[in-house]
């Protein structure tokens, strides 16, 4: 097959999902007609027809409440919700409702609902349009939380989410839904062969997109969705220095590989986690926490965090904000030459 893009990723698992099986539904606003805002559901009403493929009131409260009722009586709906911004009116459905609705049966109702959001900054959408909100998501017990990088753990995680009996929330980076960002001079693919037909990517397996080659002094990075390839390319940039870079990509922060990562981490004895959302409690807190928690013998320096700032997301200073690839690399160069 030719490369696919993020986009094109996401509505392939789509497609295969609904016509493999009649009990999958999408609905959110735009979605049918127009095929969704950044048009991941182009041509899926055409094909599965407008009870299947259902365009919504702007009611994100009311698009997850309708959506956990059709998930309780045996359909497994995909929801979109335009930007993860918009999440916040349903954050109640979310986390008071759907997330609890297996623990509080004791099992006998599953409530299998996929919730697919872009998310992060690098399109200049604003603070509106720009935010990271995964960790406030992953911070509640009974939701499965992924953030794919790339077009073939997109589809392999959204077709994951769709068998799954859990809620799954699919943050998707939208900075790169089509392709590279040309002007961070990353190195990385989002652009990649995706295998035809169906495959999952289970949950909480970490993928080493660069592993540790023996350059000389190591340090291991660890990051998700778009900043993976940030990551990179900074540790491109490191070779320069003599320093061997190790990224590893989460792809699912509930669960999260912490076996990988803290393996790494024992092998290198350095770590440097990065995410764009705000530093206070974002998901990097978490795996910085663990690692001091489980590698603490190991460790030759403090584990780094690469984060965004804590501030709204700024429109015109959106390029100061994110971090990029020289932010990554001094956080490198002071893991690898702390004494």
């Amino acid at each position: 097959m030719p490369p696919f893009n993020i986009i094109q990723a996401v509505q392939d698992a789509l497609q295969i999902a609904m016509r493999a099986d009649p009990k999958v539904v999408v609905l959110g606003e735009d979605v049918g007609k127009f095929g969704g805002v950044f048009r991941a559901t182009v041509g899926l009403q055409e094909e599965f027809g407008d009870d299947r493929v259902i365009d919504t009131p702007l009611n994100e409260c009311g698009i997850v409440g309708t959506a956990i009722g059709m998930a309780l009586y045996g359909l497994r709906p995909v929801v979109e919700i335009q930007f993860s911004d918009f999440i916040y009116p349903a954050y109640d459905q979310i986390v008071n409702e759907l997330a609890k609705y297996r623990y509080r049966s004791g099992g006998q109702f599953p409530c299998p609902l996929v919730i697919r959001t872009p998310f992060g900054g690098g399109i200049r959408g604003g603070h509106y349009h720009s935010q990271s909100p995964e960790a406030v998501f992953a911070h509640h017990a009974g939701l499965v939380v992924v953030a794919p990088s790339n077009p073939y753990d997109a589809k392999g995680l959204l077709l994951e989410a769709v068998h799954a009996q859990d809620p799954v929330m699919v943050f998707e980076p939208k900075r790169v839904y089509r392709g590279p960002d040309h002007g961070t001079n990353w190195t990385g693919h989002p652009l990649g062969e995706v295998p035809a037909g169906a495959y999952r990517v289970p949950f909480g397996v970490a993928r080493q997109w660069r592993p540790r080659r023996g350059v000389g002094t190591a340090v291991t990075v660890v990051s998700y969705a778009a900043m993976v390839h940030v990551c990179e390319r900074a540790a491109v940039l490191a070779e320069a220095d003599g320093l061997d870079v190790e990224v590893i990509d989460l792809r699912s922060l509930v669960p999260w590989d912490v076996d990988a990562v803290c393996s790494a981490v024992r092998r290198t004895g350095r770590c440097v986690v990065v995410n764009e959302a705000p530093r206070t409690c974002g998901f990097a807190a978490e795996v910085a926490a663990t690692v001091g928690e489980q590698c603490f013998d190991w460790l030759l320096a403090p584990v780094g965090r690469v984060t965004g700032f804590d501030t709204p997301f700024p429109y015109t200073l959106e390029h100061l904000y994110l971090p990029d690839p020289a932010r990554v690399l001094d956080a490198v160069r002071s893991a690898a030459h702390y004494a």
